[in-house]
């Protein structure tokens, strides 16, 4: 039996602590948690969504009830297609996260090994992440391989 499952609405509030924890691991980031409170009810509606575009797997911890171990976070994208990709459907990972007291024991792994899964039922035929150097080990060791990033943002 796995011990990976889909995230339910009663996850939010773990899911979002996970989410802090892989954002405060990233230099230079922002570490200010204010912005959970107005995240939470789109999350919640997100995860209710069993057939929906957005995915969250998660692990629970094993030494503390009603807590996770581990989450990997991910949607579908679509973009008009071309060659390598004629259906334009992309997967994109985010919030890829362990708790620290529960690292080193494969959920992460496990997590994204599922979150793959779920992207290749649905179509994808690229999947899109952003890794931290911690990361990338697990990363290149599921196929993942960097790309020049060309990148621009604009913040409205």
């Amino acid at each position: 039996m796995s011990l990976v499952r889909r995230a339910v609405p009663e996850d939010v509030a773990e899911v979002l602590r996970l989410r802090q924890v892989m954002i405060d691991s990233m230099a230079g980031a922002d570490s200010s948690t204010g912005w959970q409170a107005e995240s939470r009810p789109e999350l919640a509606v997100r995860l209710a969504e069993p057939d929906g575009e957005f995915a969250a797997f998660v692990v629970d911890h094993p030494e503390r009830p009603g807590a996770l171990a581990a989450l990997a976070v991910g949607t579908i994208e679509y973009r008009i297609g071309r060659a390598g990709n004629p259906r334009g459907t992309i997967g994109y990972v985010f919030s890829v996260a362990t708790d620290p007291d529960a690292r080193r024991r494969g959920y992460a792994r496990a997590c994204m090994e599922t979150l793959l899964e779920w992207f290749r039922e649905r179509g994808a035929r690229q999947v899109h992440l952003t890794a931290s150097a911690d990361a990338e080990p697990l990363y290149a060791s599921l196929g993942f391989a960097p790309k020049p990033d060309p990148l621009m943002e604009l913040r409205l």
